[in-house]
C-alpha cells in the first residue's frame, strides 16, 4: 500500500512550504525564512496536519491570516495558501501595491479561474513588481484530512454543504448546482492528491448521483485534455497505489439518519458526541475545585483547555476506536505503569543526593551510573508520557461526567436493540418520561431512532402520547416533523434499511474492574461490550467491493472516468474485488460509521478503506439540522 492520504496531503504541503520543489535533506540545516499567509481554509487545512513545530523546522518564522492587519517584512519571501476567491484575489493585490514582501509565492487551495489570475497579472504590472511574484500554483489541497484514513470536504462554508442545504424544499436548482460543485471541486483535489482515478458506484435518484455525475465529467475532462492532464507521468508515479483502481462509493445520508443520532460507546465517537470536538482538536472546560475559594467569593471562571489528539498520539491511535470502559481502564494502567518510572528516576536522584539539582548539573557528572544517565535521557520520554496520560485522564473524566450525568449508557443499550430489533426491557415512554435519564434532546434522538427503525409508523394515539411526553420532557418537536414527512417519502421510494446491529452484551456493572485508587468512579455504568455488526453504509461498500449480488445495491450505477464513451450501465466492467475502496457521504458523516468501517476492514486481509464526508457533525449539530429542515 503506497503512502496514506495523511502522508500525501502533508507532503504536499512541505513541498509547497519547499517553494514547490521537492524536500531534500539539506547538509546546512539551515531552511530558507519564510513567512506563510493563509485564509481561513488554508488554516483548517494545514493544523490538522502540521504542528508549530514543524512549520518552524520548514524555515515558516511568522504564518499569518491572510486578511489581518500585517506588517511589511521587504526581506523575506512569502508563501500564500489561500482559496482562489474574489476578496483574497484582491487582497493579495494590495499586498503586491504595498510590496510588503521580497518574493511571493502564491498557491491556491483549489483551481484559480483564469480571469482572478489577469486581476492578479494587471495589479502586479501597475506596481512593477511582476519579478516578485515567483511562481503561482494550484495546489488541488480542497479538503481536510483528520486520519490516515479519513477526510472531510470543508469547514469554513460546511452549512453549504450541510445536510439541510441538501435536503431544503425550498432549494432551487442553480443553489443545488453551487452545492455540487462545491462538493465535485473538494473531491477531485482529493483524487489528484491521492493521485488515481477511482470508479465510481452511486444509488440512483438522490444527490449522491448528481455528485457521481459531476464527478465523473469532471475526471473525464481532465483526462482527455492530455497536456495538462493531472493524473499523468509524475503524479502517478509517485500516487501509484496498486495496479488496481480505486473503488469510490458516493452513498446519500438519507440511507441511515439512526446512525448519526445514536448515542455511542466508543471513545472517539463519545468525544465527538458529548465534548467540543473539532478538527482534531478537543476544547474542554476545567472545573474548579469548589475548597479553594473563600465564603462569599464569587466563583472562578472556569477556564478552557484544547487539547490536540493527534496521530503521534499512540494511545489514542491505539483505543480511539474502544469501548469507553476499556478506555478508561488502559488511562488507569498507563498511570500506574508511569508512578513506578517516575518513583525510580526519583530514587536514584535521592541516592546520589541530587534531588534539587537540575539535569544539566547531573549529565555533567562523569562518575554517574549507567543507570542514572538512563534516568535522566529518558526524562522527556517521561514527561511526554506523562502529558498524554494528563490529557486522557482529563479527557475521559469530561466524558464519564456525561455519561453518569446523563445515562448514556442506559441510551445506547436501548437504541441498539431498538436497531438491532431485540426485545426491549422497558418502555419506551418510562426513559422519556424518567426526569433523570438525559437532557431533552437525548430524549429526543432516542424517539427519532425509534421512528425511524420501526417497521411500522406508531399509531396516532401513541404519537399523541409520545409527543406530549416529549414535549413535558422540554423536547423541541421540529425534528420529528421533519422526519415523517422523510419517512412518508423514504416509505414510497425503498424499505426501510435493516440495521442488524447485534445486541450488545452487558458484562455486568462495572465496580469491581475499577480499584479503590482508580481515578474513574464508573459505580452504576454499565460495562457494555459491543459486537461487531454491520451498519447500512459498511454493507453496501461491502456489496460493492466485493462484488457480491444484492438487491440493495445491484441498482447502483457504475461510472468509469477512464472509457473513452461514458455509458450509462448499472453493470459493472469489473468482475474482481477491489482492494482499495473510498466511502463518501454526501450529506455528512460520522465517527461511529467511520469506527464501523475501520473496524470491517480489520477482518479483511490487505484491504484498504477510506471515509469521507462533506462535513462531519455530531448528534447534538444534526438534531438542530432537522429542527430547522422540521419548522418550515
Amino acid at each position: 500500500m503506497a503512502a496514506s492520504i495523511r502522508e500525501k496531503q502533508t507532503a504536499a504541503l512541505k513541498r509547497m512550504l519547499n517553494f514547490n520543489v521537492p524536500v531534500v535533506k539539506s547538509t546546512t540545516g539551515e531552511p530558507v525564512w519564510k513567512v506563510l499567509i493563509y485564509d481561513r481554509f488554508g488554516q483548517d487545512i494545514i493544523s490538522p496536519l502540521l504542528s508549530v513545530k514543524e512549520l518552524r523546522d520548514m524555515g515558516v518564522t511568522l504564518h499569518l491570516l491572510l486578511h489581518s492587519d500585517r506588517d511589511a517584512i521587504p526581506d523575506v519571501p512569502a508563501v500564500y495558501f489561500v482559496m482562489p476567491t474574489e476578496e483574497n484575489v484582491d487582497r493579495i493585490c494590495q499586498d503586491l501595491r504595498t510590496q510588503l514582501y521580497e518574493s511571493y509565492y502564491l498557491n491556491f487551495i483549489s483551481a484559480i479561474s483564469r480571469s482572478k489570475l489577469e486581476d492578479i497579472a494587471s495589479a502586479a504590472l501597475t506596481a512593477n513588481t511582476v519579478a516578485h511574484v515567483s511562481k503561482v500554483f494550484d495546489q488541488y489541497l480542497n479538503f481536510i484530512t483528520l486520519e490516515d484514513d479519513m477526510f472531510v470536504l470543508c469547514n469554513q462554508n460546511k452549512e453549504l454543504v450541510s445536510y439541510r442545504a441538501l435536503n431544503r424544499s425550498d432549494i432551487t436548482d442553480t443553489e443545488m448546482d453551487t452545492v455540487m460543485d462545491t462538493i465535485v471541486d473538494s473531491l477531485f483535489c482529493f483524487f489528484v492528491t491521492l493521485g488515481a482515478v477511482p470508479i465510481i458506484r452511486c444509488p440512483r435518484g438522490n444527490a449522491a448521483e448528481m455528485v457521481a455525475i459531476k464527478l465523473d465529467k469532471k475526471l473525464r475532462e481532465n483526462l482527455r485534455d492530455a497536456r495538462n492532464s493531472l493524473f499523468t507521468g509524475d503524479n502517478l508515479a509517485a500516487g501509484q497505489f496498486s495496479f488496481q483502481r480505486p473503488l469510490l462509493v458516493l452513498v446519500d445520508r438519507n440511507i441511515d439518519l439512526a446512525t448519526p443520532l445514536h448515542h455511542t460507546w466508543t471513545y472517539q465517537a463519545l468525544v465527538h458526541d458529548v465534548l467540543d470536538f473539532h478538527l482534531n482538536r478537543v476544547d474542554l472546560e476545567e472545573s474548579q475545585a469548589l475548597e479553594s475559594s473563600p465564603a462569599g467569593a464569587r466563583p472562578k471562571k472556569k477556564n478552557k483547555k484544547s487539547y490536540d489528539l493527534t496521530v503521534s498520539d499512540r494511545f489514542w491511535q491505539k483505543h480511539k476506536g474502544s469501548p469507553f470502559p476499556e478506555v478508561a481502564e488502559s488511562v488507569q494502567q498507563e498511570l500506574e505503569s508511569y508512578r513506578t518510572q517516575e518513583d525510580e528516576v526519583k530514587r536514584l536522584k535521592t541516592i546520589m543526593g541530587l534531588e534539587g539539582e537540575d539535569e544539566g548539573a547531573i549529565s555533567m557528572l562523569s562518575d554517574n551510573t549507567a543507570k542514572l544517565t538512563s534516568a535522566v535521557s529518558s526524562l522527556p520520554e517521561l514527561l511526554e508520557k506523562k502529558r498524554i496520560i494528563d490529557m486522557h485522564t482529563n479527557v475521559a473524566t469530561a466524558v464519564l461526567e456525561h455519561i453518569k450525568t446523563r445515562k448514556l449508557d442506559v441510551y445506547f443499550e436501548y437504541e441498539e436493540k431498538l436497531m438491532s430489533k431485540s426485545t426491549l426491557d422497558k418502555s419506551l415512554l418510562d426513559i422519556i418520561s424518567d426526569p433523570d435519564a438525559g437532557t431533552p434532546e437525548d430524549k429526543m434522538r432516542l424517539f427519532l431512532i425509534y421512528y425511524i427503525t420501526s417497521a411500522q409508523a406508531p399509531s396516532e394515539t401513541d404519537l399523541e402520547q409520545y409527543k406530549k411526553a416529549l414535549e413535558d420532557a422540554g423536547c423541541n418537536l421540529a425534528p420529528l416533523n421533519y422526519i415523517k414527512q422523510w419517512k412518508a417519502f423514504a416509505k414510497m421510494a425503498s424499505a426501510p434499511a435493516s440495521y442488524g446491529i447485534g445486541a450488545t452484551k452487558s458484562k455486568g456493572l462495572l465496580s469491581r474492574v475499577m480499584n479503590t485508587g482508580s481515578q474513574f468512579v464508573m459505580e452504576g455504568v454499565k460495562n457494555l461490550v459491543l459486537k461487531q455488526q454491520n451498519l447500512p453504509v459498511t454493507r453496501v461498500l461491502d456489496n460493492l467491493m466485493e462484488v457480491k449480488s444484492n438487491p440493495d445495491t445491484d441498482e447502483y450505477r457504475y461510472f468509469d472516468p477512464k472509457m473513452l464513451r461514458g455509458n450509462d450501465s448499472s453493470v459493472p466492467r469489473n468482475k474482481n474485488p477491489f482492494q482499495e475502496a473510498i466511502v463518501f457521504v454526501v450529506g455528512g458523516g460520522n465517527y461511529i460509521e467511520y469506527q464501523n468501517l475501520v473496524d470491517y476492514i480489520k477482518t479483511k486481509q490487505g484491504k484498504h478503506i477510506l471515509y469521507g464526508c462533506t462535513e462531519l457533525f455530531n448528534a447534538t449539530q444534526f438534531v438542530k439540522q432537522l429542527s430547522q429542515l422540521g419548522q418550515k
